[in-house]
């Protein structure tokens, strides 16, 4: 027999399910024009994670997409045809051919810039059907050296440290872990018993022969303090607890999540349980920054594997630091998640929420959900229409976001595979063509793009709003190193950009910058129209000043 709870809540069920159908769809399909399945750009095979960088150096960014057991992909968007295009073709002769590693088995990829150049390099994440503990193919790490992509763990000099990871990880990510300019690789190991703690790999200074291209690495995680032994999965890296210094967070398959508090020197915390995020019980995969609740501080989103999904708002103080969930029990109701994104798809100024999940018993797959904070104080989260991108069958893995033809509204690419072969796809917003928008791209002081850097967006008539530059996220994948902002119909007064090492650059904003991209250099005189020969030399004078710092 029905009570009154149960028929209340039954009705209030229906009610949402009404209301997501009426409401019109977020997502519209740009796969069948811009990358048709099949062909060598967008083949029929099983792939993970994505990054976005510019592969190429041209100042555009192309998308990089991790093939399991078949080549990788680096996905160009010409204008001209208005379709995306791979750059890493089967010809030995080309800037791109190694990239493809076609005999690895890529999980997760993300870029950065290791040797502070001025150009990020790639790392592919190898796991070749090991499931946890020792691997049978190693990771490779790309650098951009003699006109080609060359992978640097196979030089000499790395061959004989032994810093090649022959372990199963599960995600990578990137950290300036000091805020010098250059960045260290995270990777989020799956251990067996004593084998495969997480990694930290970073450029040995004092080794290295930048001016010849010779990048000695180490695997520094035992100093820094992050060398654990857990079945890791979802990592991201920004200023979470410190205002401008890069943290980590992994939220782990078993075991407490990590969340490693950057002590300042390069070592890290982990201060999980003691700010109510350690999350125990559940099995991690998709992680995201964002500030929902537009109070200043990084809150962290996550999803949990057939588990129920989090949303944690940061509260308090330093030093008296806790995350909350705020998730409703529709957010939280629990799927089969792999890739999370958190972003704004139709430029409102809210920010939505992307579930990039595994078809389960012929459900419909993937979610959003819209996050707002409105003028009463609370924060309001609803269910979303996707339509397009709802993919009942689909086989998600990995996906990322970024702008492909320059017109302001974000494009979403998403990746399949395991239990099933089937192609990428590519989705545009479908909502909010009309509002305006606002898209930051900070650099590092040899001009990369600064990873970790902090951007927050003043606003005319709304609350500020808040970016971290992506250093790794989503699960296996790392969004587009651009803060992406949804103005609606308001404009912005003025953008604050604090860089991994505390520098903190404002910039007054007119009304002309709507509707544009904003390239903030870092905010030194040396670091101004320098040749890519200058920039070498002023890094072995900083090796010279700072040692191995």
């Amino acid at each position: 027999m029905l009570t009154l709870p149960s028929i209340v809540l039954l009705l209030g069920g229906a009610w949402r399910v009404l209301c997501e159908l009426r409401s019109p769809p977020l997502f519209t399909s740009l796969t069948e024009h811009a990358l048709p399945a099949g062909s060598s750009h967008n083949p029929l095979q099983v792939n993970y994670g994505m990054a976005v960088t510019d592969v190429d150096g041209d100042g555009s960014l192309e998308i990089i997409v991790a093939g399991y057991n078949e080549p990788n992909l680096v996905l160009k968007y010409d204008a001209s045809s208005q379709r995306l295009v791979n750059l890493a073709q089967d010809d030995l002769d080309s800037p791109y051919y190694a990239l493809r590693d076609e005999h690895g088995s890529s999980i997760g990829v993300a870029a950065c810039d290791i040797d502070g150049d001025g150009w990020e390099e790639i790392y592919f994440l190898n796991t070749n059907n090991a499931f946890s503990g020792t691997a049978t193919y190693a990771d490779k790490l790309f650098k951009h050296r003699n006109g080609r992509w060359e992978d640097i763990l196979n030089d000499e000099v790395n061959v004989q440290r032994g810093v090649t990871s022959w372990f199963a990880g599960r995600s990578v990510a990137c950290i300036d872990r000091k805020g010098l300019g250059r960045y260290s690789i995270y990777v989020a190991n799956y251990a067996s018993g004593s084998v495969g703690p997480h990694a930290l790999i970073e450029m040995d200074v004092l080794a290295s022969d930048v001016i010849h291209g010779v990048v000695a690495l180490s695997n520094v995680a035992k100093e820094a303090g992050v060398d654990k032994y857990t079945g890791g999965r979802g990592v991201t890296t920004g200023p979470i607890v410190n205002h401008n210094m890069s943290d980590i967070f992994c939220d782990n398959e078993y075991g407490p999540n990590f969340l490693f508090r950057n002590n300042g020197d390069g070592t890290f915390t982990d201060i999980a349980v003691d700010t109510g995020i350690a999350d125990a019980t559940e099995h991690g995969r998709g992680v995201a920054l964002a500030d929902f609740n537009r109070d200043g501080k990084t809150d962290i989103v996550y999803a949990n594997w057939n588990g129920p999904h989090r949303l944690f708002l940061q509260t308090g103080e330093p030093g008296r630091i806790r995350f909350q969930d705020a998730a409703t029990p529709e957010f939280a109701l629990p799927s089969s998640a792999r890739t999370l994104i958190a972003t704004d798809f139709d430029n409102d100024q809210h920010l939505e929420v992307f579930f990039n999940n595994m078809a389960n018993k012929g459900h419909s797959s993937n979610r959003a959900f819209s996050i707002r904070h409105d003028n009463d104080g609370q924060l309001h989260v609803m269910k979303l229409n996707l339509g397009d991108a709802d993919e009942p069958a689909g086989t998600g893995t990995g996906g990322v976001v970024t702008d492909l033809n320059g017109d302001g509204t974000l494009e979403l690419l998403l990746s399949h595979g395991e239990s099933k072969v089937q192609p990428l796809t590519v989705y545009t917003s479908a909502q909010g063509k009309g509002n305006n928008w606002l898209r930051v791209i900070p650099r590092t002081e040899a001009g990369a793009f600064a990873r970790g850097a902090r951007v927050q967006l003043h606003m005319e008539r709304s609350s500020p709003q808040l970016r971290i530059i992506d250093g790794g996220s989503g699960y296996l994948c790392q969004m587009e190193p651009v803060a992406h902002f949804g103005l609606a119909h308001d404009v912005g007064t003025r953008v604050e950009v604090t860089w991994p090492d505390g520098l903190t650059y404002s910039r007054r904003l007119s009304p002309a910058d709507v509707n544009s991209v904003i390239e903030i250099p870092y905010p030194a005189k040396r670091s101004q129209h320098r040749t890519r020969l200058q920039v070498k030399w002023d890094l072995l004078l900083s090796y010279a000043e700072h040692g191995c710092g």
